[in-house]
């Protein structure tokens, strides 16, 4: 019987992981962790479960297609976007790190 899933890779990303580094010496997450995880679960079409790896995904993604516009066409608040981008980007990293060490923890 043949299965159709919705992937957009055929290859298998979990075999290129690379450790984190962080994880390995101090035992403890990274604000990075699951990211790798996340973009593997993306490109296997399970977006709610990249979400739940990595909450940060997406507004990673919502940025690096901005960045990647900009550079083609030019906006009038271009660098205002950027910035607002990039600091909800980092609200999202920061707190579901914070969120993740404390279930840790507690």
């Amino acid at each position: 019987m043949i299965h159709l899933t919705p992937t957009i890779l055929a290859i298998d990303l979990k075999d290129y992981m690379l450790p984190c580094l962080n994880k390995q010496l101090f035992g403890l997450d990274c604000p990075g962790c699951g990211m790798q995880r996340s973009i593997d679960l993306l490109f296997h079409g399970e977006f709610m479960a990249a979400f739940k790896m990595y909450p940060a995904i997406y507004p990673i993604m919502v940025l690096l297609v901005f960045l990647i516009t900009s550079t083609f066409f030019k906006l009038k608040y271009s660098s205002q976007i950027k910035l607002g981008l990039m600091l909800i980007t980092a609200g999202t990293i920061m707190i579901s790190y914070i969120l993740k060490m404390n279930n840790l923890f507690n």
